[in-house]
């Protein structure tokens, strides 16, 4: 016996249901915003990433060389492979571009509630625009297909952020400070104590008393006092955008979810401008649901013309974990409108029961196993039959069939040429 590999995850019809009807609901969502689908290779060159972050990189990944000698991996996230695309047929797109997809994709890390190292995400973004109306639309998608699922304002909370905020106060102190690793710190503050995460700032290149000043003035949330202690255009520039963003999100339906966070950084370093990560509004859920953001430079750096960008990643993991948590999770119980029963050689018009059936759009089960009436009638129960249409021998010698509500469990003769007829989704109480 095989066993499955850690981190990896096995998905039976009930939980997959649940989960292609949430995925459903997150793309459907999206088509209506105008998002159009792209599918993506699971396999890249390893540069796309050791290039931008290091070798060191290469622990986190799914890297091995091919049988070309190609140094390649599984891809970990969406953003540098759509980031390729975009570049590979940039004067042939027309702007704003506005892509969605729904895949796996693979890390190597340590395993922990919500995260595995195959894991799903739905990726949406926009290439194009610099408007804080594209911050704002991804905003709004997100809390659309949110709502969707069936939460409201009292199960989500967008915190909202702008790197150049954080890195204009930053360079404001009078100290060689290493803005990046000043920025990771403040993406890990939630997660460590206090004094951590000063050590962390003073490792940075900031003092104690700078550390916990910098810690005070960014907790506030006060954009007026950030603006007045930075006094730069770099800061004043970040704060009137992420106040445009919010504005237009107020416009676009997304502001009530939206609240001003600067503590929140996000940890990739390709972010560039607004950065928000998706809560529980309870606390339940003590991760991050997901995130997303500004990355105006990632296309320039990967060889195409200079092209802003935005996007966002609900993973589907968490996302189910806050969906169970506002039980709104989809019900995970198999649901089959009709199995038709054979009794005898009644292949034949069972067979042609079922197409018209199907043909109506319906989810219908018939016996494929050759098995006993008893059998039959237990299969059906199993998979939640509501109806079943009793085919049988006797039955067909009068020209009829037998419906049965599985339900009370009662049951009645139907002429066969009246079933199904010219009803949509006839049942018991139709004939009764």
């Amino acid at each position: 016996m095989y066993d499955r590999i850690k981190g990896f995850r096995d998905f039976y019809p009930g939980e997959m249901g649940a989960r292609r009807a949430t995925i459903d609901t997150l793309e459907e969502t999206a088509s209506r915003y105008g998002f159009r689908e792209i599918g993506t290779p699971a396999l890249e060159r390893a540069e796309m990433w050791t290039d931008k972050s290091g070798e060191d990189i290469v622990d986190e990944l799914y890297a091995f060389e091919d049988q070309g000698g190609r140094h390649v991996t599984l891809t970990p996230e969406l953003t540098p492979t759509v980031a390729r695309m975009v570049v590979a047929k940039q004067q042939e797109l027309s702007k704003p571009i506005k892509w969605f997809s729904t895949r796996p994709f693979w890390r190597y890390e340590q395993v922990q509630q919500g995260r595995q190292r195959e894991f799903y995400q739905t990726n949406v973004d926009i290439f194009g625009s610099s408007e804080p109306e594209a911050d704002a639309e991804i905003l709004a998608w997100a809390a659309d297909a949110l709502t969707n699922l069936g939460l409201t304002e009292e199960h989500f909370e967008f915190r909202i952020s702008h790197r150049d905020i954080l890195g204009g106060v930053l360079e404001t102190y009078d100290a060689d400070v290493d803005v990046t690793e000043a920025i990771r710190a403040v993406d890990k503050s939630e997660k460590i104590s206090q004094a951590e995460y000063h050590d962390l700032l003073v490792e940075a290149g900031l003092t104690y008393d700078q550390a916990a000043e910098f810690d005070d003035l960014i907790a506030s949330g006060d954009l007026d006092a950030v603006e007045e202690f930075a006094d730069t255009d770099r800061v004043t520039a970040a704060v009137e955008n992420l106040q445009n963003v919010l504005a237009a999100a107020e416009d676009f339906g997304a502001r009530e979810h939206c609240t001003i966070s600067l503590e929140t950084a996000r940890g990739l370093d390709y972010y560039t401008g607004v950065v928000f990560e998706c809560f529980d509004s309870t606390g339940e859920v003590s991760r991050s649901i997901f995130g997303g953001g500004r990355y105006d430079d990632l296309i320039e750096g990967f060889g195409g013309q200079p092209t802003p960008a935005v996007g966002v990643a609900p993973g589907l993991a968490p996302l189910s974990l806050l969906l169970q948590r506002a039980g709104v999770w989809p019900d995970e119980e198999l649901v089959t409108e009709y199995y038709v029963l054979q009794v005898g050689d009644t292949r034949s018009e069972a067979a042609r029961i079922t197409r018209d059936l199907r043909d109506r759009g319906h989810v219908v089960e018939t016996d494929v196993a050759g098995r006993s009436f008893g059998a039959q009638l237990d299969y059906a129960d199993s998979i939640n039959a509501g109806t079943v249409v009793i085919v049988g021998e006797q039955d067909l010698a009068n020209d009829e069939v037998t419906i049965k509500d599985m339900e009370s469990g009662d049951q009645f003769q139907v002429p066969i040429d009246e079933f199904p007829g010219d009803r949509d989704r006839p049942t018991y109480e139709d004939f009764a």
